[in-house]
């Protein structure tokens, strides 16, 4: 079955009751026994729920997994993966990452004795010197938020796998459309699903995706006994979201490719970060592991200017200043004092994260009506 037939099709089948084509959404606390033990595969809803299960299927046919898991949100989903790990353990992360996961890292795993480094991963034959034998994890964003680095998923899950290490990727920006990293050879796929999975900016959820049994038994009982679960309600939307997911990304990446070459033209811009430019230092590996570019661009102000980055975002009109990405509206960000204002200035200037960064979710509206908008906002 084809990616574009999966986002419909893919794990799903008529509900028993009345053959119903959508998954109804079974509100449902708990379920009737017909002795105690014996029951139709549903006990509770912490444990199991019918609309998730059918999400869960969903998800792991589009990521050409075996398992999917459904969390309360993206970082439930993270936390998820963390507790596989034990006092001790070390996690070798891209140094270029979302600022929630960084707070997760730092600010709650680091106290239970979870050591974690944050490295530059765009060369990825590199991260091999940083492993030693407490090194359990190796964690990557790509492409990373907010500045767009790709990192080479292949190369990094063959250094995984000489050194007994799992692999997990956060593949909210690319989504399965374009990039499907189990294949690639990772141990664990995670998703931000209120981002382009969910699409409509009307659901919190995370996921992860495995093929391995016996991790994925781990993780469903992470899952069970933390209780981070997503409700029926958001799971329905969640499909819902699912099934146009195709035709959304490919609107988005086109836009995203006609605004990202519109800024690179522009006077008033000094950096435009979007892995589509053939400039960009890993452009090859992003052509090869992804089918298209997406739609997520950032870019910096002429004179790495934070004033004149704050009046762009205040002056847009289509472009709505908000946290969040992946909606089919487009959404403007100033990282360094919304999605990453939690990691330290120092480290964000580190790696250039600067406060005239600003981050674009290009949207599926018109593409003129948003090139129109970044000009009257810029000047």
């Amino acid at each position: 079955m084809k990616f574009n037939t999966k986002t419909i099709h893919g794990g799903q089948k008529l509900d028993p009751a009345y053959n119903a084509v959508i998954p109804p959404i079974y509100q449902t606390t708990t379920y009737a026994q017909f002795t105690p033990g014996e029951h139709k595969g549903y006990e509770y809803s912490r444990s199991k729920n019918p609309t998730r299960h059918a999400l869960e299927n969903s998800f792991a046919s589009i990521e050409n997994g075996e398992y999917g898991i459904a969390f309360g949100s993206g970082m439930a989903a993270i936390d998820a993966v963390l507790k596989l790990l034990q006092p001790g353990d070390e996690v070798i992360s891209t140094n270029d990452l979302y600022g929630g996961s960084y707070r997760l890292f730092t600010k709650i795993y680091q106290k239970f004795g979870i050591r974690f480094k944050f490295i530059g991963m765009e060369n990825a034959s590199k991260i091999e010197e940083h492993i030693n034998k407490n090194t359990k994890l190796i964690w990557v964003e790509t492409p990373t938020n907010p500045l767009l680095n790709i990192i080479d998923v292949k190369t990094t899950a063959k250094i995984a796998k000489r050194h007994n290490v799992l692999l997990a990727v956060d593949n909210t920006f690319a989504t399965p459309y374009l990039q499907q990293p189990l294949d690639l050879g990772a141990d664990i796929v995670m998703h931000s699903v209120t981002k382009y999975i969910g699409g409509h900016s009307d659901l919190v959820m995370g996921a992860l995706v495995v093929k391995d049994k016996a991790l994925a038994d781990s993780l469903y009982f992470i899952q069970n006994a933390s209780g981070a679960i997503c409700a029926p309600q958001d799971s329905f939307l969640a499909l819902r979201g699912i099934k146009t997911l195709h035709v959304r990304m490919q609107r988005h990446c086109e836009n995203g490719k006609a605004v990202a070459e519109y800024l690179l033209k522009h006077p008033k811009i000094e950096n435009v970060y979007w892995p589509g430019f053939k400039n960009h230092p890993n452009h090859k590996i992003a052509k090869s592991q992804m089918k298209d570019f997406g739609g997520m661009v950032s870019f910096i102000t002429e004179g790495n200017d934070y004033n004149e980055a704050i009046n762009i975002v205040q002056n847009l009109k289509v472009f709505t200043l908000a946290e969040s990405l992946g909606g089919v509206e487009s959404l403007a960000g100033h990282p360094a004092s919304m999605t990453h204002a939690s990691i330290p200035k120092e480290e964000r200037d580190k790696i250039g994260v600067v406060d005239a960064l600003i981050r674009l979710s290009v949207g599926i509206e018109d593409e003129e009506d948003l090139i129109e908008d970044l000009k009257q906002a810029i000047g």
